[in-house]
């Protein structure tokens, strides 16, 4: 039997993270509702990334909901590091990426959320982020990209 926070199936988004002109793309799994009103998320970003880096920065991120159809975008976001690897001139390359609230986005993202981050908890290997929702925007209408299908596909382990 899996683990108890192995056995429910959630969404996979991906992380964009800036500082003045420098871009990064992460996935993230580790995203949680924590307020209604006002309306409020955490984020957890896995230590020693660009991503973390630039967010830390930045003080703001985009969380990209991803469609199952993204799913072979997992391996070069999340497997691959910003440090040694420029993720946005292979997307843009690609023709895959646009702009939004002055971020590099996914053009075939489901969903946009805008984070304003307010408080920083050092979590064990990530750092949990306490954010404000700035804006939103809803992309497409298909099926998002789950840990399950990532399972399934041993894209990951569990």
């Amino acid at each position: 039997m899996k683990r108890p926070w192995n056995r429910t199936d959630l969404p996979v988004y991906s992380i964009s993270s800036k500082n003045k002109s420098e871009f990064n793309l992460n996935i993230c799994t580790y995203v949680s509702g924590a307020s209604m009103s006002p309306k409020r998320m955490t984020v957890a970003i896995y230590k020693g990334t660009k991503t973390l880096e630039l967010a830390q920065k930045e003080k703001s991120i985009v969380l990209q909901l991803l469609s199952n159809k993204q799913i072979n975008l997992v391996k070069t976001l999340g497997f691959k590091t910003g440090y040694e690897y420029d993720k946005i001139a292979y997307l843009e390359k690609k023709g895959m990426i646009k702009e939004w609230m002055n971020f590099k986005i996914l053009k075939d993202a489901l969903a946009y959320i805008h984070l304003h981050q307010i408080e920083e908890l050092d979590a064990g290997d990530h750092i949990l982020f306490l954010c404000d929702v700035v804006g939103f925007y809803n992309n497409l209408d298909a099926k998002e990209l789950t840990l399950n299908q990532l399972r399934m596909k041993k894209i990951i382990r569990g």
